[in-house]
């Protein structure tokens, strides 16, 4: 299959209609939002559904998310809609957040894989939007690179997993958040956070004092059988090269780093933390986690360009948006913390 590259300075309305036509005749699709990329497949067709997991070598028990562009599109695929959900639609859609709702019989097992519910996102992305009204049809969209691997946050970097696996990639720039959605259940009493995002728990709980965390999330531990939402049960985001992350105070992890390091290392830190090594990326201000949540995934594909074979990452602050970077690095790291 020969893969359709469109330059962003490219990409006009008569191009995204051509890129709608493949979603509805049953192709996939790879646009950007405001999170990362993600490909985009037909989300009431189950042979395009199925082709996504293919694509991706995606676990088969993984659910996906739907992706909508208007509110008569939730209405084909969600029901018995909650107050609570209603409130958090009102706050933060269009936006990087997905909500986990009881789904319609439009919604088969290739999307919720055997599950009640449906995860559905109203995305911000202009782009996104346009191809998704375009297509007329909820778009499912993972993140659109082969599972595992780093999310990809620029075309290039889709280009890099999927290039003459899928039909078209529609370059949109850099993504501004770097980070997939805050994934939130709201088919109960209160909200329960699924996965973490530039929608932070303190934003959900401002609304919704009694907003929990997932007891998997908090402890990172244990199988999930039944994954409820994208990114609870697989290791993700990983490089090749192996990541420790670590934890304790500045010069006990420049000593370990010194005592470590080879010429296959690299070292992800925050400016505040003046490590010296001669692979130093940076991830912005420790204070300013959003800055390092833009970068972390590139630096991650940069790596295994670089043939880093072992990746030192300084823990960030794990407050607000700081714990959205921590569970990507925690995934990427296979959950290696080493406490200094």
């Amino acid at each position: 299959m020969k893969t359709i590259f469109v330059k962003k300075a490219d990409v006009t309305d008569e191009i995204i209609r051509q890129a709608a036509e493949t979603i509805k005749n049953g192709g996939l699709v790879a646009f950007p939002t405001e999170t990362v990329y993600g490909l985009g497949a037909n989300g009431l067709d189950d042979d395009a559904v199925n082709s996504v997991y293919l694509a991706k070598g995606r676990p088969a028990d993984n659910p996906l998310i739907l992706h909508i562009s208007n509110l008569e599109m939730l209405k084909l695929i969600a029901k018995d809609i909650s107050p609570v959900a209603k409130v958090l639609m009102n706050v933060f859609w269009p936006g990087p957040l997905t909500l986990v709702l009881k789904k319609t019989e439009l919604v088969s097992d290739s999307i919720s894989r055997g599950l009640d519910t449906v995860a559905v996102r109203f995305p911000a992305h202009e782009l996104a939007q346009k191809l998704i009204t375009a297509a007329d049809t909820p778009i499912a969209a993972p993140s659109a690179n082969i599972s595992g691997r780093p999310s990809p946050t620029e075309a290039l970097h889709v280009l890099e997993d999927m290039d003459g696996k899928i039909p078209w990639i529609l370059d949109g720039g850099s993504c501004d958040i770097g980070v997939e959605s805050t994934v939130v259940d709201v088919t109960g009493d209160y909200p329960i956070i699924l996965r973490p995002g530039k929608i932070t728990f303190e934003d959900i709980s401002d609304l919704f004092p009694d907003t929990q965390y997932d007891q998997h999330l908090v402890a990172e531990q244990g199988e999930i059988v039944a994954p409820r939402s994208p990114g609870m049960k697989y290791k993700h985001y990983a490089p090749k090269g192996e990541i420790q992350i670590l934890s304790g105070e500045l010069l006990d992890i420049q000593q370990y780093i010194d005592k470590h390091l080879t010429e296959k290392s690299a070292v992800l830190t925050f400016t505040q933390y003046k490590i010296k090594h001669k692979n130093i990326y940076s991830l912005g201000n420790i204070n300013r986690p959003e800055e390092g949540c833009a970068k972390l995934f590139s630096h991650l594909r940069t790596f295994d360009t670089l043939g880093i074979e072992k990746i030192f990452a300084v823990m960030p602050d794990k407050r607000g948006v700081g714990f959205a970077l921590y569970n990507r690095l925690l995934k990427a790291a296979g959950g290696k913390v080493i406490n200094l």
